[in-house]
């Protein structure tokens, strides 16, 4: 079985960050197909009814991590 890994980073003003969990929270909802912008292309996953979230806040000396993880078993992506 193949891996598909991407990673992106960006500078966002606190209201794009927001706007983009806004967006994908919307989706999420929405139906059982999630589309992921990264960068100039995209990914379609399915997104089954159950997922496991992990949520990690790590604060060293001046930085504040906060990490949003979603898991589930895999069936399959589509890239555009």
């Amino acid at each position: 079985m193949s891996t598909l890994e991407v990673t992106r980073e960006e500078l966002l003003t606190r209201e794009e960050a927001a706007n983009r969990l806004s967006t994908l929270a919307a989706a999420l909802a929405g139906g059982e197909k999630v589309v992921v912008p990264l960068g100039g292309s995209k990914v379609k996953v399915h997104v089954p009814d159950h997922v496991r979230c992990e949520i990690e806040l790590e604060v060293d000396g001046d930085e504040v991590e906060l990490e949003i993880e979603l898991k589930w078993p895999a069936q399959g992506h589509e890239e555009h």
